[in-house]
């Protein structure tokens, strides 16, 4: 088990810890699982609504069934993913049985018995939902990492740029046209750097627990059942 990330002392630690934050290795995990919430949900959203409106809309042939079923099971393995990239990334440990999902087509029976059992999982229900919760978060999470690290560079680079030809920074209502105002807009930066960090280490942590939230209990390993 780990110790917190948060856990200060006194005064001082506290001030060190909450300063100190963009030189923690987590912080970086962190955001590196913010970002890869966007290019997954949108991954995720995408084959799972096209597979389950495909096989929807022909369900009334034979082909439409087992491109349902096809793209449950794809669910199961997402939500599997997401589990072990919590762990990876955010150092969450997601609590969860591992029942066991056989895929057995070697029979009309078995089709039907694995319909039943991937139908019947919850973990194949969680995981819909996961789907449409991290096309969310993850447009969410790349918003608020662009936007904070766009403003975050602007203030960081005011000291450099701000009497280059052509260019005009402002303050709120203040204009920045001498070294010292660009100073002190760079000072603006640094907090906002650091105060930005904690608040996307936030956001992050908050899709560890959704992610623990949705998959807890309900972890499903997929194995494709030999032909008897």
């Amino acid at each position: 088990m780990s110790e917190p990330a948060w856990s200060p002392s006194s005064p001082i630690d506290a001030l060190a810890q909450f300063v100190g934050v963009p030189f923690q290795r987590q912080t970086y995990r962190n955001l590196a699982y913010l970002l890869l919430a966007f290019p997954l949900g949108i991954a995720y959203f995408t084959v799972i609504t096209t597979g389950l409106s495909t096989g929807l809309s022909l369900v009334v042939t034979l082909i439409g069934v087992p491109i349902i079923v096809a793209t449950l099971v794809v669910t199961l393995g997402i939500g599997s993913f997401e589990a072990h990239l919590a762990e990876w990334l955010l150092d969450v440990e997601v609590n969860r049985s591992a029942p066991n999902v056989e895929l057995d087509f070697g029979s009309v029976d078995e089709v039907i018995e694995t319909t039943k059992r991937v139908v019947t999982t919850p973990a194949t229900w969680t995981g819909l939902l996961l789907v449409g919760l991290k096309f969310v978060f993850g447009v969410v999470a790349f918003t608020a990492v662009v936007t904070a690290g766009a403003i975050s560079v602007t203030l960081l680079s005011l000291p450099i740029l701000y009497d280059a030809p052509g260019m005009t920074y402002t303050l709120g209502p203040y204009v920045v046209d001498t070294l010292g105002e660009a100073v002190v807009g760079a000072g603006c930066g640094v907090v906002l750097v650091i105060v930005s960090l904690h608040l996307l280490n936030g956001l992050a942590r908050f899709g560890g627990f959704l992610t623990n939230a949705l998959l807890g209990g309900s972890k499903t390993s997929v194995t494709a059942g030999a032909d008897a």
